[in-house]
Protein backbone atom coordinates (compact mmCIF):
# COMPACT_ATOMS: atom_id res chain seq x y z
CA UNK A 1 0.00 0.00 0.00
CA UNK A 2 1.33 3.66 -0.58
CA UNK A 3 2.15 6.01 2.02
CA UNK A 4 -1.35 7.57 2.13
CA UNK A 5 -3.08 4.69 2.70
CA UNK A 6 -1.05 3.70 5.20
CA UNK A 7 -1.54 7.32 7.06
CA UNK A 8 -5.27 6.84 6.66
CA UNK A 9 -5.35 3.37 8.22
CA UNK A 10 -2.88 4.26 11.07
CA UNK A 11 -3.99 7.85 11.56
CA UNK A 12 -0.50 9.05 11.66
CA UNK A 13 0.06 11.79 9.49
CA UNK A 14 2.35 11.04 6.25
CA UNK A 15 5.12 13.62 7.58
CA UNK A 16 4.95 11.84 10.64
CA UNK A 17 5.50 8.20 9.17
CA UNK A 18 8.60 9.78 6.68
CA UNK A 19 9.98 11.06 10.15
CA UNK A 20 10.08 8.11 12.26
CA UNK A 21 11.65 6.06 9.16
CA UNK A 22 14.40 8.86 9.25
CA UNK A 23 14.84 8.82 13.01
CA UNK A 24 14.75 5.05 13.16
CA UNK A 25 11.60 4.15 14.86
CA UNK A 26 10.46 2.25 11.84
CA UNK A 27 12.10 0.73 9.10
CA UNK A 28 12.73 1.91 5.77
CA UNK A 29 10.26 1.72 3.54
CA UNK A 30 10.44 -1.35 0.70
CA UNK A 31 10.30 1.00 -2.68
CA UNK A 32 8.42 0.38 -5.77
CA UNK A 33 9.95 0.30 -9.16
CA UNK A 34 8.99 3.99 -9.66
CA UNK A 35 10.25 5.02 -6.13
CA UNK A 36 7.17 5.12 -3.97
CA UNK A 37 7.72 4.01 -0.69
CA UNK A 38 5.28 0.30 -0.41
CA UNK A 39 4.48 -1.03 2.92
CA UNK A 40 2.47 -3.65 4.46
CA UNK A 41 -0.41 -4.82 6.86
CA UNK A 42 2.63 -5.25 9.49
CA UNK A 43 3.34 -1.87 9.16
CA UNK A 44 0.01 -0.43 9.73
CA UNK A 45 0.23 -2.71 13.07
CA UNK A 46 4.09 -1.33 14.08
CA UNK A 47 2.39 1.89 13.50
CA UNK A 48 -0.24 1.93 15.25
CA UNK A 49 1.70 0.71 17.90
CA UNK A 50 3.86 3.70 17.97
CA UNK A 51 1.34 5.82 17.47
CA UNK A 52 -0.34 4.48 20.72
CA UNK A 53 2.41 4.53 22.50
CA UNK A 54 3.16 8.23 21.67
CA UNK A 55 -0.83 8.83 22.69
CA UNK A 56 0.63 7.65 26.28
CA UNK A 57 3.63 9.92 26.54
CA UNK A 58 6.07 7.54 25.69
CA UNK A 59 9.48 9.34 24.21
CA UNK A 60 10.92 7.62 20.75
CA UNK A 61 14.05 6.45 22.96
CA UNK A 62 11.22 3.90 24.94
CA UNK A 63 8.88 3.29 21.69
CA UNK A 64 12.33 1.86 19.88
CA UNK A 65 12.77 0.22 23.38
CA UNK A 66 9.18 -1.32 22.89
CA UNK A 67 9.19 -2.48 19.83
CA UNK A 68 12.97 -4.41 20.06
CA UNK A 69 11.11 -6.00 22.93
CA UNK A 70 8.24 -6.65 20.50
CA UNK A 71 10.60 -8.36 18.26
CA UNK A 72 11.27 -11.07 21.13
CA UNK A 73 7.88 -12.15 22.48
CA UNK A 74 9.47 -15.42 24.40
CA UNK A 75 11.58 -12.79 26.94
CA UNK A 76 10.47 -11.48 29.61
CA UNK A 77 8.24 -8.15 30.10
CA UNK A 78 10.32 -6.99 33.29
CA UNK A 79 11.72 -4.03 30.48
CA UNK A 80 8.26 -3.34 29.08
CA UNK A 81 6.93 -2.76 32.86
CA UNK A 82 9.93 -0.93 34.10
CA UNK A 83 9.65 2.02 31.01
CA UNK A 84 5.81 1.73 31.36
CA UNK A 85 6.32 2.00 35.10
CA UNK A 86 8.92 5.27 34.59
CA UNK A 87 6.25 6.39 32.36
CA UNK A 88 3.68 6.33 34.93
CA UNK A 89 5.78 8.15 37.44
CA UNK A 90 6.03 10.70 35.14
CA UNK A 91 2.36 11.28 33.98
CA UNK A 92 1.82 11.91 38.32
CA UNK A 93 4.36 14.27 38.58
CA UNK A 94 2.39 16.36 35.38
CA UNK A 95 -0.86 15.44 37.14
CA UNK A 96 0.34 17.00 40.43
CA UNK A 97 2.12 19.96 39.05
CA UNK A 98 -1.20 20.31 36.64
CA UNK A 99 -3.17 20.36 40.19
CA UNK A 100 -1.06 22.86 41.29
CA UNK A 101 -1.41 25.24 38.54
CA UNK A 102 -5.81 24.70 38.52
CA UNK A 103 -5.36 25.79 41.87
CA UNK A 104 -3.47 28.37 41.88
CA UNK A 105 -5.81 29.72 38.40
CA UNK A 106 -8.88 29.39 40.12
CA UNK A 107 -7.78 31.36 42.99
CA UNK A 108 -6.56 34.48 40.87
CA UNK A 109 -10.14 34.04 38.85
CA UNK A 110 -12.27 33.85 42.44
CA UNK A 111 -10.46 36.89 43.43
CA UNK A 112 -10.91 39.50 40.64
CA UNK A 113 -13.39 42.03 41.07
CA UNK A 114 -14.45 42.27 37.75
CA UNK A 115 -13.33 45.70 37.73
CA UNK A 116 -10.46 47.88 36.41
CA UNK A 117 -7.61 46.27 35.10
CA UNK A 118 -5.50 48.31 38.15
CA UNK A 119 -7.54 46.41 40.43
CA UNK A 120 -7.56 42.90 39.14
CA UNK A 121 -6.65 40.28 41.02
CA UNK A 122 -5.30 37.89 38.09
CA UNK A 123 -3.00 40.99 36.54
CA UNK A 124 -1.83 41.47 40.29
CA UNK A 125 -0.62 37.95 40.81
CA UNK A 126 0.72 37.21 36.91
CA UNK A 127 3.46 40.84 38.51
CA UNK A 128 3.97 39.32 41.49
CA UNK A 129 5.41 36.02 40.28
CA UNK A 130 8.35 34.97 41.43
Amino acid sequence: MPIGTLSKLSGVHIETIRYYERVGVLPTAERSASGRRVYGEADVKKLAFVRHARELGFDLTSVRALLALQEHPERSCQAASQLANAQLVAVESRLRRLSVLRDELASMVRGCGKGRVADCRVMEALANAS
